[in-house]
């Protein structure tokens, strides 16, 4: 049975063995009698007693632990014997008589002392081996091409990266061992400004010659092996603290836009509150987002921390639980808004209102689409949506999902159902909502003429709103289509639709839920069917491949592609090429 003692060495609280402390006690005077009369004596002994009390700390397991004399043994075999050196004021002119038997280990460390702002680019100068002014350099240029995103990963370095306060981390910052001679010398370079003589003593560069010269081949095969791996490692930490960094700029851009213009309210503000139906602030929605997102990729960030350097400070039981709450209220916030934004277009209803059309049977039927200057100058159907200003300056959506289907019937009168549709979270609120659209048409003479757009109260919120025109036409009936409404009839026939987009622009006779057409030189109506046919159209422009070829036309340009050559137009440029050559055109030409 042993007889314990408590001892506070360096703040630190230690239980030790008896013979332990006893040994201790010796090896501790007989360091502060050999640095007696030495320059910096207090500084140097309360950095060893730090250095003694850390190199404790790493062997000590639990907190119940008692230091037997073995652990003391072996922190003194690191630190040396005060006889092993020269300890005057001369020492930095001589070299030591003899050396400890300590391990080099360099560590990643903030170089305050030489710094310019928080010494992150000394320290990792320190680590790399790289001059400070190149690693500053290389940080500029990297902040400068990746428009700020290493300004972030520098501070989040200057966060969580120690700065090296003591002189044992100073040693360890630039890779010298920690020991008696290096811990004095450290502390009278402060002291009588020789630091050009410490630089020349570099005991891990003659450290690593002697040991290499004992190293067998298989060692050296094995330490390039793990450097490789090493190297690997570090690879992996960059790539990992680049796509956290990255993706947390991108949030925080993102977040501060939406969030701060959710106050000032810009005019683009507009469409996100339009197909809002949650009537959550898009700010909160915004900060959901960035912390459902953006945690995770701060732990990616921070596990690349965490392999580039191996003494990154913690951040903490009470700050990971923290993060981990805030990360599972918005993720459960954000699935939450996601029900609910889903629950509002879960079923739609249709509203229908049917009327007569009065027109001479006798004559031709024409169908014209009308467009509204005020608000849209396009022609083209289209299913998205944009907010308008009506003659009341009341904000409205704005839409041309509109769609024709034309039917036959055997009644003698010629009828029109306008079909609104809108999606809600059950049939009364779609309901209600497709009888708040506004669509109008009129006839005139022969002349029916659609409007290709519909409008609804912004209050509404965008639901898909769309309106379906079902025109039925008795057996006998011509009707020509203004070329205008191609876009808005549908792609093909079916049962209930004989009209297709190719009937644009043409004089058609409604027969028994078929069609006559009596202009259709380039197209027979009974092979219709049959023919390779690719028709699509976005709103900004349309593709179109049939039998004639390939045409593509947008506001700006028209290409045709065929079997007599290539045209392109557009506003200032012509292009024909053809069996004659290339022909080039300007509007300077003409």
């Amino acid at each position: 049975m042993n007889k314990t003692v408590n001892i506070n060495l360096a703040g630190t609280f230690f239980h030790i063995d008896e013979d332990a402390y006893q040994k201790l006690q010796r090896y501790l005077d007989a360091i502060k009698r050999s640095f007696t009369d030495s320059q910096g004596r207090s500084e140097i002994l309360a950095d060893i007693e730090a250095r003694i009390a850390e190199l404790f700390s790493e062997r000590v397991k639990h907190d119940k632990q008692v230091i037997s004399s073995n652990e003391v043994e072996d922190v003194i075999s690191i630190m040396g014997q005060p006889e092993d050196y020269l300890v005057d004021d001369e020492i930095f002119e001589d070299e030591p008589i003899a050396k400890p038997r300590s391990k080099s280990v360099k560590k990643l460390y903030r170089d305050t002392s030489n710094s310019y702002i928080g010494g992150v680019a000394s320290g990792m100068g320190h680590y790399l081996g790289i001059d400070a002014i190149w690693i500053r350099l290389i940080w500029v240029l990297l902040s400068l091409g990746s428009v700020g995103t290493f300004i972030l990963i520098y501070v989040l370095f200057w966060i969580l990266v120690p700065e090296a306060l003591t002189t044992a981390e100073k040693l360890t910052m630039t890779g010298e061992p920690v020991n008696i001679s290096n811990i004095e010398k450290k502390i009278k370079k402060g002291f009588e400004d020789v630091s050009d003589t410490v630089k020349n003593v570099d005991y891990e560069k003659y450290g690593s010659k002697v040991k290499s010269s004992s190293k067998s081949f298989f060692d050296t095969i094995g330490d390039i092996f793990m450097f490789i791996l090493k190297l690997f490692a570090k690879f992996i930490g960059i790539i990992l603290i680049v796509i956290g960094a990255v993706t947390i700029f991108g949030l925080l851009i993102s977040l501060i836009s939406l969030g701060s213009s959710s106050f000032f309210h810009p005019w683009w503000m507009d469409y996100p509150d339009a197909v809002n139906t949650t009537g959550l602030p898009l700010w909160l929605g915004s900060l959901m987002v960035f912390f459902s997102v953006g945690i995770p990729f701060f732990f990616v960030l921070y596990l690349g921390l965490k392999i580039l350097i191996n003494n990154l400070k913690s951040i903490g039981k009470v700050a990971k639980f923290t993060l981990l709450g805030i990360w599972l209220i918005s993720l459960i916030g954000l699935i939450t808004i996601a029900v609910k934004q889903a629950s509002d277009h879960a079923l739609d209803s249709m509203v229908t209102q049917k009327e007569t059309l009065l027109f001479n049977t006798q004559d031709t039927l024409h169908i014209k689409m009308v467009r509204k200057s005020k608000f849209n100058r396009r022609m083209n159907r289209s299913n998205d949506f944009q907010i308008v200003y009506d003659e009341s300056d009341q904000k409205m959506i704005f839409s041309r999902d509109v769609n024709i289907d034309i039917r036959s019937t055997k009644d003698s009168v010629a009828t029109i159902q306008i079909e609104k549709e809108s999606k809600g979270q059950n049939y009364l609120d779609a309901k209600d909502r497709a009888e708040k659209i506004i669509y109008n048409y009129s006839i005139n003479n022969n002349e029916l003429l659609l409007d290709n757009y519909l409008l609804t109260d912004y209050k509404n919120k965008y639901r898909e709103q769309n309106v379906q025109i079902i025109i039925f036409l008795p057996e006998g009936t011509y009707i020509n289509f203004n070329k205008n409404t191609r876009t808005f009839l549908n792609h093909k026939r079916s049962p209930d639709n004989i009209i297709s987009y190719d009937n644009a622009n043409h004089t058609v006779k409604i027969l028994n839920d078929a069609i006559e057409c009596l202009n259709c030189d380039d197209i027979e109506e009974d092979d219709h069917e049959d023919l390779i046919d690719l028709n699509i159209n976005n709103g900004n422009g349309s593709l179109k491949i049939n039998s004639d070829g390939v045409k593509i036309k947008n506001d700006e340009v028209d290409i045709q592609i065929g079997n007599t050559g290539v045209k392109a137009q557009s506003s200032e440029v012509n292009v024909n090429i053809d069996e004659n050559g290339i022909n080039i055109t300007t509007d300077d030409d003409n």
